[in-house]
């Protein structure tokens, strides 16, 4: 059996594009894979941060992660398990600074004033790498945003196995779902949904009630051309393709059978099916994430045990490299 390590930074309820793009996935993924779940708390540290607020942002994303259906014995948060932390060292020292300079989701974040942001920021993809490989990883689940750092991840693994004279880290290969949704804005088609948008109509998220997610769906900008019968005919039409490759997505269709669904048919019509069917699918989801965020002492006992779970798992992988590098034991 394969091993698929994941992680998820823990900024609160996930909105739809996380349930779409990733945890919808993990669901699937554990059914036939070995798979570790990780809340990447560590990772938070990278921009500016509240100490309050990620504690209770990394409880309300596993009450949202367990009600999505997560095992529970398959979830944890990282600052848990020092072996992120120790292999991650050995991995900055393994790197070299022009692998990093490449990383284009730095400049993209840091943008042009990179000299004050933090270091963290700057070597991330290290700590990546030894997120996957302090557990020996073959599969990790990803967007195309993150193809680059998995590249570095093997380049990193590789370096080490050729300095170390062994082989001893695996090659990692990426998990791309085919058919992964890029689920937009609900206000502007051009733009990813995102919990950052300061308009909370631009986004569901996964504790959104019934009726919220209904209103958001009636709000959603569109234009006053009806629906297509073809693709050809969604060019320049950002939010009804939005609308409709959520729709596709939401009930595991392709967009050319959407499009055959619902051809003719004005936005008013589609948009009652769409909140129907994702009110069927995310509110069981919202009510169980609002019971389990009111058992908080439940939410740190299973990241207790998923930590000791992962702990089994790296440490001794993670303890074999420390003996490679030379550290006394």
């Amino acid at each position: 059996m394969q091993r698929v390590f994941s992680g998820i930074q823990p900024t609160g309820i996930p909105h739809l594009g996380n349930y779409l793009g990733a945890i919808r996935n993990w669901v699937t993924l554990q059914k036939d894979h070995d798979c570790l779940f990780c809340l990447v708390d560590m990772h938070s540290l990278t921009m500016p941060w509240s100490p309050e607020a990620l504690r209770e942002q990394t409880l309300a994303s596993t009450a949202c992660l367990l009600a999505s259906g997560i095992d529970p014995t398959r979830l944890y948060n990282q600052s848990a398990v020092s072996a992120h932390a120790r292999l991650g060292w050995i991995f900055n020292c393994v790197s070299r600074l022009g692998w990093l300079n490449r990383m284009t989701q730095f400049k993209d974040k840091a943008g042009k004033n990179r000299e004050n942001h933090s270091a963290g920021l700057y070597v991330y993809p290290n700590l990546m790498a030894a997120d996957i490989l302090a557990f020996h990883a073959t599969r990790v689940p990803v967007g195309d945003d993150q193809r680059q750092h998995l590249e570095l991840a093997n380049d990193i693994g590789q370096k080490f196995n050729h300095d170390m004279g062994v082989e001893f880290f695996p090659q990692i290969e990426p998990l791309i779902p085919p058919h992964a949704a890029r689920v937009m804005s609900l206000r502007d088609g051009s733009k990813k949904m995102s919990k950052s948008d300061p308009s909370a109509q631009s986004r569901i998220v996964l504790n959104d009630t019934a009726d919220e997610i209904a209103q958001k769906i009636r709000k959603a900008r569109t234009d006053a051309e009806p629906l297509p019968s073809e693709e050809a005919g969604l060019e320049g039409r950002s939010e009804a393709r939005n609308l409709l490759t959520i729709y596709a997505a939401m009930s595991n269709t392709s967009l050319a059978d959407v499009l055959n669904q619902f051809a003719g048919q004005g936005f008013g019509t589609f948009k009652q099916a769409l909140a129907d069917l994702l009110v069927e699918t995310l509110a069981p989801v919202a009510e169980e994430t609002r019971r389990l965020m009111d058992d908080k002492g439940h939410l740190l006992n299973v990241l207790r045990q998923g930590a000791d779970r992962a702990r089994a798992v790296s440490e001794p992988i993670v303890s074999e490299a420390e003996k490679l590098v030379g550290f006394l034991r």
